[in-house]
């Protein structure tokens, strides 16, 4: 029998394992880093935003399973979005993981692979791996320099 669950596993399995965007992104002209003081995840978000689209988004750093795959896929949703439409995208993800409703099936289906993520509601501790990209990522759509931290 097919159990969502291991459908959900498996991909943070594979962002985790093979992330997407990761590495420097020559030309940036938007960056953020953050930090997970909890458990050690740190990264930094780059960005380069031309005409208020996010044309091109980069990460790079160190981390658990959840936070790097959380990242990837974050990654991947963001490329060609508008800037509201991507500050938007992180407060859908952290309201979904945040929440003690469990998402509905349309809201799970809106979000797309990063549906495979909602299962951090039931582990606080995961919930700030799983956001740690969010955050970093709108610090760097709004500009701010100071490192984004999860406490």
């Amino acid at each position: 029998m097919f159990d969502l669950k291991d459908l959900y596993q498996e991909v943070i399995i594979d962002h985790s394992r093979r992330p997407r965007h990761f590495g420097k992104l020559a030309g940036s002209n938007r960056e953020a880093e953050g930090f997970n003081p909890l458990c050690g995840d740190r990264l930094v978000v780059e960005l380069i935003v031309e005409d208020g689209l996010v044309k091109d988004v980069a990460f790079e750093g160190v981390g658990c399973a959840i936070s790097t795959a959380s990242a990837s896929m974050m990654t991947d949703m963001v490329v060609g979005k508008t800037e509201a439409e991507a500050q938007a995208l992180f407060h859908q993800f952290q309201d979904l993981v945040t929440r003690k409703e469990p998402p509905t099936a349309d809201e799970l289906a809106a979000m797309e692979k990063l549906a495979a993520l909602t299962g951090v509601r039931a582990f606080p501790a995961r919930v700030k791996c799983a956001t740690l990209a969010w955050h970093t990522l709108a610090a760097a759509l709004d500009e701010q320099h100071e490192a984004v931290k999860t406490e």
